[in-house]
């Protein structure tokens, strides 16, 4: 038996739509990374872009478990010899919810031509509720909330 290995007539590239109010980041981030990849479909094929396109609302109502809320920094740098720029988790989630969601996502995603390129513009993240891709008619995807303990 021959290995299936998707053409570019046979993908179909859909929308959806996440909630992410009351979600846990990382939990967020996998499940979003698979559906960009994906690897949800039974035609995956790992170098062809058979993944669909993701929208997340309610960006700025996600949460984080343990003591990440108080420990996660964001690592940036100017350029400059120990310039290096550290931002706590709690002022960008404030200042730019939809860049938690999406550094998150990305570092789930390969590190290839295909991950810098077409997986990376598959991804649109809104801090509130409204978003302006109506006219996709996204499907709403529903993903497993884990229970607070």
């Amino acid at each position: 038996m021959k290995t299936y290995s998707a053409t570019p007539r046979d993908i179909e590239h859909q929308w959806y739509i996440v909630d992410a109010e009351g979600m846990i980041l990382g939990r967020l981030a996998t499940e979003v990374a698979k559906i960009i990849r994906g690897k949800h479909k039974p035609m995956f094929t790992p170098h062809m872009d058979t993944g669909d396109n993701v929208i997340v609302i309610n960006a700025a109502k996600v949460r984080v478990s343990g003591k990440k809320a108080e420990q996660k920094q964001y690592f940036r740098h100017t350029g400059y010899m120990g310039h290096e720029r550290f931002t706590p988790f709690e002022m960008m989630l404030t200042k730019h919810p939809e860049r938690v969601i999406e550094k998150a996502v990305y570092g789930m995603l390969p590190k290839t031509a295909l991950g810098r390129g077409k997986l990376r513009n598959k991804l649109r993240v809104f801090a509130d509720a409204k978003h302006t891709h109506a006219a996709q008619q996204p499907k709403v995807l529903v993903l497993n909330k884990k229970s607070e303990k």
